[in-house]
Parts: C-alpha cells; structure tokens; sequence
C-alpha cells in the first residue's frame, strides 16, 4: 500500500494498493503490482505539484515480520525512476520492547 499524506500525515493526497493494479489475488502483494501502483502515485504527485518526498517505510512488525515485504524495493525504485525527488527513507516498522507470545504453541512449527 502506497499513502501519500501532507508532512504533519494528516490530509491524505493519493492512496493506492497494489490490489487495485492487478486482477488476481495472489498478484496484490507482488513487486510487479508495487510498480504498477508506485506509477500512478507518481502521475498523481505530479498532477498536484507534488516533486519530492519522504519515505516512510513499514513492515507488519509486533511479533511477525520485521523485513519489509516484496513489492517495497521494487515500488521505491519505481518512484526514484519516474523523477521523483527522495528526501530522507525512514524504516517505521513496529518494534515490541517485551511482546505478546509467538505463534506456533510451545514446540514451535514442525515440518
């Protein structure tokens, strides 16, 4: 998911999700709908002035993934190529100081 706000993250200017680039199911989360969907947001900047920006960048975090997932680096570069201008790349992913326990029960997930 792409969300373009304001600097103070109030007013929402442009959001667009890989979902609504691609028709099947299994191609929402690929790097193929990111691009797809990081162009448009790119024409949508444009067409409000809108040439530089500040990334903030989120994986799910808490107790699942800390690592972004595949369509982030593709959507970056998608929107360094397009002639945006990229001010600073901050990682926003949530990070537990003592958290909730894990899935998988006490032997943990067996294969």
């Amino acid at each position: 998911m792409q969300h373009v706000t304001d600097l103070s993250g109030r007013e929402t200017l442009v959001r667009i999700t890989g979902g609504m680039k691609v028709k099947a199911d299994r191609d929402e989360s690929s790097p193929y709908a990111a691009m797809l969907a990081a162009q448009d947001v790119a024409q949508r900047c444009k067409e409000l002035g809108i040439t530089a920006l500040h990334i903030k960048l989120r994986a799910t975090g808490g107790n699942k993934t800390k690592t972004p997932g595949p369509g982030a680096q593709s959507a970056l570069r998608a929107l360094a190529r397009s002639g945006m201008k990229i001010g600073r790349i901050e990682d926003v992913t949530p990070v537990p100081t003592d958290s909730t326990r894990r899935k998988g029960g006490r032997r943990g997930r067996r294969l």
